[in-house]
């Protein structure tokens, strides 16, 4: 099966960035921070992994957001939003699942460039 560079680069954009540590990212200058962020809900990277979604996959509406997992679109709780200031400048969720559906521990809004 053959792939297209834009193929990859999409495949690249919908990759995990993990904001657990496994070990990876011991050193990482932004560790301390990912461990920091939190909502409503608790600590975002205590039970569930940060994902990086591209600006197709998120919307904004009249203050509240919406986003795409799975597929599926998931309105994000206003105690789901992450009030930091996003160091890293692009959109991530913390997603987790109820009934099969995906949910939203955490969001992080980027800068929709």
């Amino acid at each position: 099966m053959k792939f297209s560079v834009w193929s990859l680069g999409l495949m690249l954009l919908t990759t995990s960035a993990k904001a657990r540590d496994d070990g990876r990212y011991a050193n990482s200058p932004l560790k301390g921070w990912f461990e920091s962020l939190q909502s409503e809900f608790g600590q975002c990277c205590s039970d569930s992994d940060g994902y990086f979604i591209a600006d197709v996959d998120w919307k904004s509406d009249h203050g509240h957001y919406r986003v795409r997992i799975d597929d599926e679109w998931v309105l994000v709780p206003d105690g789901a939003v992450v009030t930091q200031p996003n160091k890293t400048g692009r959109t991530m969720v913390w997603k987790y699942y109820i009934d099969g559906h995906p949910r939203v521990r955490c969001f992080m809004p980027g800068t929709m460039m």
